[in-house]
């Protein structure tokens, strides 16, 4: 008698942080400007040139931080095929949705990738759908 107690109170409280649908579709909402954000090919373009700079830069640990690196609205311009106002008006996309930072040095400000934040969010969907459906 004292295991089925035992496991009738485990199954409550494991029900009690189940995932309903209504979570579920919070945790959408807050995963909608990410999707909006990288719903665009040429967001997806600065983000992939975003990389390549933090990439390229590492140190030889191999550990990159984004926030050490980054580029300016005229490097990323050359880099790819867009104007600087398509570029300016992008990254302020970009960075509302929580996925490019901005570091400003003397004048110039340098964007940079912050991907922890948009990572948990998006993983935290994931494990919320799986909860859910299985």
């Amino acid at each position: 008698m004292v295991h089925y107690n035992w496991f009738k109170k485990l199954n409550q409280r494991r029900k009690a942080h189940m995932t309903t649908p209504q979570k579920l579709q919070e945790q959408f909402h807050r995963c909608m400007p990410l999707f909006m954000a990288l719903g665009d090919e040429m967001r997806l373009s600065i983000i992939e040139v975003l990389t390549q700079e933090a990439f390229n830069r590492r140190p030889a640990s191999g550990e990159i931080h984004f926030e050490d690196h980054g580029l300016n609205v005229n490097e990323i311009t050359r880099r790819t095929s867009l104007s600087r106002p398509a570029i300016s008006h992008h990254l302020k996309i970009l960075k509302d949705a929580g996925l490019v930072g901005v570091r400003q040095e003397g004048t110039a400000n340098y964007y940079y990738l912050t991907l922890r934040e948009s990572n948990r969010i998006l993983m935290e969907l994931g494990y919320r759908l799986e909860e859910f459906l299985y």
